[in-house]
């Protein structure tokens, strides 16, 4: 894992419910909490892309159901600053399901990956399609 040139904002709360959009059979996940968070007591950590973070799936395959895993969030509908002036942003929220070494663990990323993902994570760059 390697730090982040851009500046990305943390958009996304702990509570939150988003699309796993990998072929693990996980449909939707609910963020539990942020790896590496530090904040303030009381406050619920946030995550923006290229956070892993702990979530729960709420939907999907009955084998996948109920479990807790690590993901990493790839799309985020709040506008990336990107060093060269670039804004970014995405039409939905999207996150990916990776192992502790953040090797995905499914074979296929639909819809495209932002590089701030991609460049920390590179097997997630590797099986994305497209990289934005």
């Amino acid at each position: 894992m390697r730090g982040i040139r851009s500046k990305v904002p943390r958009a996304l709360n702990a509570g939150a419910k988003i699309d796993c959009v990998d072929n693990t059979g996980a449909r939707v996940v609910e963020i539990i909490s942020v790896k590496g968070y530090r904040g303030v007591k009381n406050r619920h950590p946030r995550a923006g892309v290229g956070n892993m973070c702990v979530v729960s799936v709420k939907k999907g395959t009955p084998e996948m159901r109920k479990q807790v895993l690590l993901a990493v969030i790839v799309r985020q509908k709040q506008e990336i600053r990107r060093p060269d002036g670039l804004r970014v942003s995405f039409e939905d929220n999207a996150v990916v399901i990776v192992d502790a070494d953040g090797i995905p663990k499914g074979t296929d990323i639909k819809g495209p990956v932002a590089r701030e993902a991609a460049e920390r994570y590179p097997k997630i760059g590797t099986t994305a399609s497209i990289v934005l």
